[in-house]
């Protein structure tokens, strides 16, 4: 179905490149704020991607490639934006999760709070490799495709990123809570 929206749009069918949006939207805007970590940006990033998405998008060459053309559109996006307005946001947005998990496995809210503040020392692109890679599942080979990039630099990107997320988490938790009691 998608392939035949594909192809209706590329002809002009505004109508059909809606029904792509609103398929791929959700999926697009996880992914943004995954690499911006912000709501705000992450969906100025996503329109921006939609935009240049129908305009370039007669240049596809093959239909059946059109979600990891538009997540490469959308990455360049969201760096695009992360460089127009660098900034922070304390703005939080409730994702959707798919599936049910268990109660064990939710992490707790200071755990949340150490991993936000790593992700959030990562480059752009460290994150974009790991979204790709751990939120979409992506094969390394899959995530240089998406972002177009040699496979090796997706490699190097993942293990300094890895490398990183560990560095600061350890160091969050070498530094003493502020409600510890000092010693008198």
């Amino acid at each position: 179905m998608q392939r035949a929206l594909v192809d209706r749009a590329k002809l002009g069918d505004g109508e059909a490149f809606d029904a792509l949006a609103r398929t791929v939207g959700d999926r697009c805007m996880a992914i943004a704020c995954r690499i911006l970590r912000d709501a705000d940006l992450a969906d100025d990033a996503v329109q921006a991607a939609l935009i240049t998405a129908w305009r370039e998008l007669r240049t596809l060459r093959d239909p059946d490639r059109f979600e990891p053309w538009l997540h490469r559109i959308l990455t360049n996006a969201c760096y695009a934006e992360a460089r127009r307005r660098r900034r922070w946001s304390a703005d939080i947005r409730v994702l959707p999760t798919e599936g049910a998990y268990d109660p064990g496995d939710i992490l707790t809210i200071d755990d949340r709070d150490q991993l936000e503040r790593a992700l959030r020392r990562l480059t752009l692109e460290q994150r974009a490799v790991l979204v790709f890679h751990h939120y979409l599942e992506l094969s390394l080979p899959e995530v240089a495709d998406r972002l177009g990039i040699p496979l090796g630099t997706v490699k190097s990107r993942l293990h300094y990123a890895m490398t990183a997320l560990r560095a600061s988490l350890e160091a969050d938790a070498r530094t003493p809570s502020i409600n510890q009691e000092r010693p008198a």
